[in-house]
């Protein structure tokens, strides 16, 4: 039977635990896509008010000053002209100018599409009868000529770029070619492009695994992904000028291996601080996004002024970091241990505020991690990925952000949208196979429909192969 001074103990306990949990709660309410790594689509109808991190500068919306710009401007040579003859005096005398010299043109150039029509070329082949053997024989079909009827690789090329790249369902494909050029295209058209064009990326995509490795820095980020009405994953990786997609039942350590990608990248993976990645062999770097978020939500919503401290010293970190970048010349090693230090006493003053939890004598230790709040959580990976977090004033090459892998990423969000899931995990694969080649080609400056077009046709672009011809 227990004393009443250790009931009080119990009970003081409990009833700790039981304002611990009440602030939890209160916790998880006050998150948004603001303050924390929820997404944007379950904030709700109480959407918080948009407020960048970048914070104000002097400049104007808009094109900056030097900025080129794009207009349609006329072209020298158009392809047809249309001469509006001048008969009668505009002026309202009435006189008849139907015998004056033309003394100039004045000239309005309008671009306008032709009218929609598929071309049909029909191939024939000579037939003879060899005067030696007797058989009738004829001139081989032109490559990639296999049936009676058949469309081409320019419209089938289209085709896949509108579902692939303007994620355009393939009831509304089909509508938009009944209505251009009246012509019913069928599903099954539609998918034996993708599958086409899919079977032709392999050397792309051999490429990519192959150079990925071999980057300095390379993004990751990973999503769920509705595959045959359950949950599956979509990993990437990427840097300013690759991409790579790719589809995996399981979101941790087992998929990273089976894709064969990062266990081999020795450079600098900027994440997320995702315990997976944490256990790969090479450098990391954090997504300082993720981490001004979680600063904001311990500022305004648990009052810590260190939190806004700490944000302000990063962003100011990160502005000067752009000007000396346009200096070309890293940051002086005073000034790089100045900074380490004003982090370092920010994080103190945060641990006075959130000092680590201490286990109670004489009550027995729970299984797996100890319960702490938002704060000692976000203290515990600043203070021992100290290294990670300010890797980006040590290399210029280290992005502040993840968003180059968020912004990849977000694409496939869009199309799982507009579609809702897809039927198949071989369909799935097929996407993530054409969405790396699409985004690969865009980001080296490319046409994307001019690559698909070269891929049907066996001929696909491979990132750092010189083009042929």
């Amino acid at each position: 039977m227990k004393t009443a001074a250790e009931l009080h103990d119990w009970g003081q306990r409990d009833l700790d635990g039981l304002v611990a949990y009440c602030l939890d709660l209160q916790a998880r309410l006050a998150l948004t896509s603001r303050n924390s790594s929820k997404p944007p689509s379950q904030d709700g109808y109480a959407k918080p008010k948009p407020k960048s991190l970048r914070g104000k500068t002097d400049k104007k919306s808009g094109g900056q000053p030097g900025h080129p710009g794009v207009t349609l401007k006329p072209i020298e040579k158009p392809d047809q002209i249309e001469i509006h003859v001048l008969s009668s005096c505009p002026c309202g005398c009435g006189g008849d100018l139907s015998e004056q010299p033309v003394l100039h043109y004045e000239s309005r150039q309008v671009f306008d599409l032709p009218p929609q029509k598929l071309v049909v070329t029909e191939h024939r082949v000579e037939v003879k009868r060899c005067p030696i053997s007797g058989a009738l024989v004829h001139t081989p079909w032109p490559v990639g000529i296999t049936a009676p009827v058949q469309y081409g690789p320019d419209f089938l090329a289209w085709l896949a770029y509108l579902n692939t790249q303007q994620f355009m369902p393939l009831a509304r494909i089909g509508q938009m070619c009944y209505d251009l050029f009246g012509q019913h295209v069928s599903d099954d058209t539609i998918h034996t492009a993708l599958k086409t064009i899919g079977q032709q990326l392999d050397p792309f995509s051999q490429a990519l695994k192959e150079q990925l490795p071999q980057e300095p820095v390379v993004n990751a980020d990973e999503s769920g992904l509705r595959v045959a009405g359950a949950l599956n994953w979509i990993h990437v990786l990427s840097t300013t000028t690759l991409t790579w997609y790719g589809v995996h039942h399981k979101r941790g350590r087992e998929a990273l291996d089976s894709f064969a990608i990062l266990p081999e990248f020795l450079g600098r993976l900027v994440h997320d601080c995702w315990q997976p990645y944490l256990e790969l062999p090479c450098l990391h770097a954090l997504c300082l996004a993720h981490i001004l978020r979680e600063l904001i939500f311990i500022h305004e919503e648990c009052d810590q002024a260190w939190a806004k401290a700490l944000a302000d010293l990063l962003l100011d970190m990160n502005r000067k970091r752009e000007v000396q970048k346009l200096l070309a010349s890293d940051f002086p090693s005073e000034r790089l241990k100045e900074w380490h230090q004003q982090y370092q006493e920010i994080l103190r003053e945060g641990r006075a505020v959130n000092p680590p939890i201490i286990p109670m004598p004489n009550v027995p230790k729970k299984r797996g991690r100890k319960k702490q709040t938002k704060a000692q959580n976000l203290l515990d990976r600043l203070e021992k990925h100290e290294d990670w977090v300010l890797a980006f004033l040590h290399d210029f090459r280290i992005p502040f952000t993840n968003n180059q892998a968020e912004q990849d990423i977000r694409m496939i969000k869009v199309k799982q949208k507009v579609s809702g899931s897809f039927r198949t995990f071989e369909g799935a694969e097929l996407f993530a196979t054409i969405r790396s080649y699409i985004t690969t080609v865009r980001k080296q400056g490319r046409s994307i429909f001019d690559d698909l077009k070269a891929a049907i046709t066996g001929n696909p672009f491979i990132p750092g192969v010189p083009a042929s011809g």
